[in-house]
């Protein structure tokens, strides 16, 4: 008996695996991998899958899960953390695409319709490709990661307006105004309802679930949720992707977010594949061969296009151009969603098979120059602040009123970077008088603690005259605190050529640009995935009782060594290796009412003599005893923190029971 879709899903999961097998030795995107799959695996390519539709509702069920992930890991506590980014960032970015993706189809004779409807599609990027480029390149935390992925959320969340005021402009509600009376309605019964389920039903439901400790139905019952929210929305004349998204909602706002998130990613990423492939089926590679340059042509236009509103909707948060114009290149795709967005409008009018078939073509060339913009990102920003005209008014710009006056610095410290490194830096830099300056990118943050009397000023460091307005050629030391990685390297270079005597420290996050770093300048480098291991092997040491000044003694032996010692450490003996003692543990233990102990001295209970262990220290409600004497008495509810072997440590415990309770546990043997 043939399993209908066996074939079609074996011949999916076989070609996929060798499509993104090759493509991640040239570095592409595995969602590129399963574009091409599908344009070979569809009925437009070798024809081997013919139960198109049915893979295409498979899809369906990635998109649901996919959306029920953003809405999982999106909270309304992030969102006001972040919420001039999301909002104003990108609502402008939304809205600027629209507009002048309007105005350019209403020049080309276009219907306003049908232009609205297209700068629906262009507004979106891939939040998929870009986070996943961003992750690998280890910029989520730099200054246009927080933007991008700020503008991203918004679009994610305006996906779902865009779906339900499709249908309005392609004029299939015969009554507009009833029907956007009908949408509100339903929307603000939705609203009711989604809070009234995460604030009070689901966290109910789940510590119910969880207290069963069964895993196969805490993942049943989040899935479920998914699938009964989605379906229900559905059910109403809202969308599927609408209801997956709020049913992640729901779930984020209890504490078992986390577990449900680790629990469907796996289903997430398998179905979000076959949403991929099923989009890639839908390529013509005999109309894209048939019409190549003006697709090519239109894929540049939509570049070019996303990339200024983009530069300009980051523009408008104040932040500099080199952040602008990182963040516009990554932005400068169209997203998987608008493949969602654009089968809605086939299905009402708004677009005509060609034209549909040309914006795949373009959007999936987007995707994959994405890569190549995002990887020549840093080199093109910096050729472009190298201009002359540029570079005057990058350091010029309408921000200059931030910039406090700085004439009386001398021998000082620069700190470049205001998170929790350099903010703890400047407050110990003011515990010892040491006068310093502070540059830094985020305008809000300039504002907020200039206000608090901080020397600091808006500014990029990676320009010269942004580093002498904080006096760099009189300046003793100069502390590189930022998570851009390429900006860090040109900041680097700029301090050591013009005060090649200035003391460069430069936090980075790996041990592998320790090198490059110093040789481009900077005399101390301080790698964080090291720092963290330092710290945990410090803890795991303590734990072990190595003593303390053995453990100072490895720490400092390791930063004196550049790190190197922890690269090769098999190969290097270590005496600090051979200290633990795993023979012995540490113990706490209460003594209870009734205990043999309660009255008695330490010398009367010859815990040492009978047990072999030894008492270190009594805790009190009111105090601590450490190297209790021979003279101090035992107290009902005295916590004994004890240290012996571990086979001796139970028998010294049942000291401290109660008799009855010393007599059951000996029946119980």
């Amino acid at each position: 008996m043939e399993i209908p879709l066996l074939k079609e899903i074996i011949i999916i999961l076989g070609l996929s695996s060798i499509v993104v097998l090759i493509c991640q030795r040239f570095k592409i995107p595995s969602i590129i991998g399963f574009l091409i799959t599908g344009a070979l695996a569809g009925p437009h390519g070798f024809g081997l899958i013919h139960a198109a539709h049915e893979v295409e509702m498979i899809a369906e069920i990635g998109i649901v899960f996919l959306l029920f992930t953003i809405g999982i890991e999106f909270s309304f506590a992030h969102l006001l953390r972040i919420k001039r980014m999301v909002l104003q960032g990108g609502g402008l970015q939304v809205g600027l695409t629209i507009l002048l993706a309007l105005a350019l189809d209403v020049m080309i004779g276009q219907e306003v319709t049908a232009g609205i409807f297209i700068g629906f599609l262009l507004a979106l990027s891939s939040t998929a490709i870009v986070l996943k480029l961003l992750q690998e390149r280890q910029e989520m935390d730099s200054p246009h990661g927080k933007i991008i992925l700020g503008i991203l959320i918004f679009q994610d969340l305006v996906i779902v307006p865009m779906m339900l005021f499709t249908p309005l402009i392609a004029g299939k509600a015969d009554n507009i105004v009833m029907a956007l009376l009908i949408l509100a309605l339903k929307s603000v019964g939705v609203g009711v309802g989604v809070f009234f389920t995460s604030k009070w039903l689901m966290p109910r439901v789940l510590h119910l679930v969880t207290k069963t400790r069964n895993n196969e139905l805490f993942l049943l019952t989040i899935i479920a949720t998914c699938l009964v929210v989605a379906w229900l929305t559905s059910s109403i004349g809202l969308s599927l992707s609408l209801g997956a998204f709020l049913a992640g909602l729901i779930i984020s706002e209890s504490e078992y977010s986390h577990q449900a998130m680790s629990n469907i990613l796996p289903f997430r990423d398998i179905f979000i594949s076959f949403f991929f492939v099923s989009v890639g089926m839908l390529l013509d590679g005999k109309f894209f061969i048939g019409h190549w340059p003006i697709i090519l042509a239109l894929t540049l236009g939509v570049i070019l296009l996303k990339f200024m509103t983009g530069a300009m909707a980051v523009a408008s948060l104040k932040y500099p151009l080199r952040t602008a114009l990182l963040s516009s290149l990554a932005l400068a795709q169209v997203g998987e969603f608008a493949f969602v967005l654009s089968r809605s409008g086939l299905e009402f009018g708004l677009l005509t098979q060609e034209s549909y078939q040309i914006f795949l073509a373009v959007s999936i060339c987007t995707m994959v120059f994405t890569p190549l913009l995002i990887g020549l990102g840093p080199r093109t920003v910096d050729l472009v602040t190298r201009i002359p005209a540029v570079s005057r008014r990058t350091t010029q710009q309408k921000n200059d009123h931030l910039l406090p006056e700085s004439t009386h610095l001398k021998d000082h410290l620069i700190i470049i970077g205001f998170g929790l490194n350099g903010k703890n830096l400047a407050r110990a830099a003011k515990v010892g008088g040491i006068p310093y300056a502070i540059i830094e990118t985020n305008p809000q943050t300039v504002q907020e603690y200039q206000a608090k009397g901080e020397h600091i000023f808006y500014g990029d460091a990676t320009h010269t005259i942004i580093l002498e307005h904080a006096h760099v050629k009189e300046a003793r030391v100069a502390v590189v605190a930022i998570s851009d990685p390429a900006a860090t390297r040109r900041v680097t270079v700029a301090l050591h050529r013009l005060n090649p005597k200035l003391f460069i420290i430069v936090r980075t996050r790996f041990v592998a640009e320790m090198e490059e770093l110093q040789k481009l300048g900077a005399s101390a480098v301080i790698p964080e995935e090291f720092e963290t291991s330092i710290e945990i092997f410090s803890i795991v040491l303590q734990k072990y009782l190595v003593p303390q000044d053995e453990i100072e003694s490895f720490t400092e032996e390791v930063r004196a060594d550049g790190y190197q010692m922890l690269r090769s450490l098999t190969s290097r003996p270590n005496n600090a290796r051979d200290l633990h003692l795993a023979d012995i543990e540490i113990s706490s233990i209460r003594v209870q009412a009734g205990s043999p102990l309660v009255g008695k001295t330490l010398l009367e209970s010859e815990l040492r003599q009978r047990y072999g262990v030894t008492l270190l220290a009594i805790r009190r409600p009111n105090e601590t005893i450490s190297n209790p004497n021979a003279e101090t008495r035992f107290c009902e509810d005295d916590v004994l923190v004890i240290l012996g072997r571990p086979s001796i440590l139970q028998d010294a415990s049942q000291l401290c029971e109660a008799p009855e309770l010393q007599t059951s546990t000996e029946n119980l043997g």
